[in-house]
């Protein structure tokens, strides 16, 4: 493989599982840069790197990915300093290229399309990477990093990939919110959380294969105004719970009024 050294600005979830999936792909990881030492170290010698502090990256570095908090990454790429030549990425779904300083000339976004926790192995294989970038160089090595971990290449401007970045907070974050409100709900009728197992494999295999429009049951698309009012009863121990259910019913109604 045409090598290209690799440092990083950041040791979180999204920086530790793309440096172990390019260490694995064969690329020289030169650099993690990050305010921890206890998080950074141990991510650096797994891929056999340098641990560092210091956001200054020689000129053998030929790629940095910035992948930080959304809150600190305008001031992490203000203190990067790199050789001219080199492409700097940040990984946030939610920023453009806007966000790069102007000493910065070759920049762009490399956004992986999931979620990412940590001790969790998430392999990059056929995982949506949505790209940006500042000019056609840039794109290239881009779209060769993706393609050697297998993943889906999609350009996508800024506009665009801030509403895939929402989508993926209402089916994922939004959702798994829900998973949570589902299992203290359980556990209010005595249950543990494994007796929703087998109904949330299904409705989401369901979601996938139909489509989710496709896939909706329950009392509110029968608009079974019996059952949610009972529904409602049942949860007046928490008026938070009230309103999400309430809120989210007539969501459902409104949707499939018009539509069945």
């Amino acid at each position: 493989m045409d090598q290209n050294n690799i440092s990083f600005a950041g040791a979180g979830r999204v920086a530790e599982a793309l440096c172990k999936e390019l260490f694995s792909a064969g690329y020289k990881i030169e650099i993690i840069v990050s305010e921890s030492e206890e998080r950074g170290s141990p991510l650096a010698d797994s891929c056999n790197a340098i641990w560092s502090s210091d956001l200054v990256y020689p000129d053998s570095t030929r790629i940095i990915f910035v992948a930080v908090p959304d809150h600190k990454l305008g001031m992490i790429l203000n203190s990067v300093r790199c050789s001219p030549g080199t492409v700097v990425v940040h990984t946030a779904g939610s920023f453009g290229l806007d966000i790069f300083p102007q000493n910065i000339k070759k920049k762009g976004i490399f956004y992986p399309l999931q979620t990412f926790s940590k001790n969790r192995n998430i392999s990059f294989t056929h995982l949506p990477v949505l790209l940006e970038s500042s000019d056609d160089r840039t794109s290239a090595v881009l779209v060769k990093i993706a393609e050697s971990l297998s993943a889906k290449v999609h350009f996508v401007d800024t506009k665009h990939r801030r509403m895939l970045h929402m989508a993926a907070v209402f089916v994922s974050n939004f959702t798994n919110h829900m998973l949570t409100e589902g299992k203290e709900i359980a556990s209010e009728a005595g249950f543990s959380f494994d007796i929703l197992e087998p109904l949330i494999r299904e409705t989401f295999l369901k979601a996938i294969d139909s489509g989710p429009e496709n896939a909706q049951t329950g009392p509110a698309i029968r608009n079974d105004k019996n059952t949610i009012e009972k529904h409602m009863e049942l949860l007046s121990f928490s008026p938070g719970l009230q309103k999400i259910y309430n809120d989210l019913t007539q969501s459902i109604i409104d949707y499939y009024k018009d539509k069945r």
